[in-house]
């Protein structure tokens, strides 16, 4: 096995190509060009919307095995919608210091200035460099590295559509990352068997917690209001949840609070009523590790204790 950076491709708008409206079609051998890399692998062909738990754990698994035969660091290719999840499953799951890097492209490759190429070769650099090691998985676009806890795709379609709350963790420069902070991760959470199903709903004004009372899964995420609010019939929903509830804030930024206000809906009520609160993580995060969580059989109060409430 070399020891050269290994990519894998699931799809996503760098694979796409058509006479009018593109879909998925390039395989990872066709986007890596002459860039020196390792093994190469099509794992999947679909854009990023399609993606289940089921192929991310299979890229998982193909990722370890690269790594434990030698490889330098991986780099997995995606479509960009759901990126930002994509880069914190593997973040919570990734045990090694060898790098995993996501990326993909806003600009499909028949456009003017298709930016595909550029973050692919951004991606190899980041992965094999030294000072990648230690960080997890990173997301990689335009030129900026991003933590995966924090990243999130902030616009629908601009080539600097990704950004991190307080900022990207490094610039890549002269084709090298450069870092502006030292390596610090949480340590990995085990490999789930399978994931339950997990279901993400937003908190709304005049929201009465129906939609709760109908779902049938294995945990809910609540996207909330502010620091972790919602209505009063919201409220009694979660009180009547027979599945773990999670509560985030959907702002954008910003943690969710503990014990600030004490109305019914607000953050301290709904810790009373077995709520757990997601911390710093967004709701679409939140979700992953929620699903994470109990398909490995964690505790959610503590994983999400200890990970929520961090700021690595």
């Amino acid at each position: 096995m070399s020891s050269q950076v290994a990519v894998a491709s699931l799809g996503g708008t760098i694979t796409m190509t058509g006479s009018g409206a593109v879909s998925p079609t390039l395989g990872a051998q066709d986007l890596v060009g002459g860039l020196e890399v390792g093994e190469i692998a099509t794992l999947a062909t679909v854009p990023g919307a399609s993606l289940t738990f089921e192929t991310l754990l299979e890229a998982f698994d193909w990722a370890d095995e690269q790594v434990k035969q030698g490889a330098r660091g991986v780099v997995v290719i995606q479509g960009t919608d759901t990126l930002e999840e994509t880069a914190y499953f593997f973040d919570c799951l990734w045990p090694h210091d060898e790098p995993l890097v996501v990326t993909g492209a806003m600009r499909h490759p028949g456009l003017p200035g298709a930016d595909g190429p550029a973050n692919l070769a951004a991606a190899v650099a980041t992965a094999q460099a030294p000072n990648s090691r230690g960080r997890g998985a990173l997301l990689v676009l335009n030129d900026e590295v991003h933590a995966a806890r924090w990243v999130r795709k902030a616009h629908s379609s601009l080539p600097n559509a990704f950004a991190s709350f307080p900022g990207p963790l490094g610039l890549v420069v002269e084709g090298s990352p450069q870092f502006f902070h030292p390596a610090h991760r949480l340590t990995a959470l085990p490999r789930p068997a399978g994931v339950p199903a997990v279901s993400l709903i937003e908190a709304t004004i005049d929201d009465d917690g129906a939609l709760l009372d109908w779902l049938n899964v294995g945990g809910v995420v609540v996207a909330a209001t502010g620091t972790g609010h919602v209505s009063t019939g919201m409220a009694e929903a979660i009180s009547r949840a027979r599945f773990p509830v999670v509560v985030a804030t959907r702002t954008g930024a910003g943690t969710t609070f503990q014990n600030t206000y004490g109305f019914t809906g607000s953050e301290s009520d709904l810790i009373k009523r077995g709520a757990v609160m997601a911390g710093w993580l967004c709701p679409r995060k939140a979700r992953v590790l929620l699903r994470l969580a109990l398909g490995a059989g964690e505790p959610v109060e503590i994983v999400f204790a200890s990970r929520g409430n961090s700021l690595h």
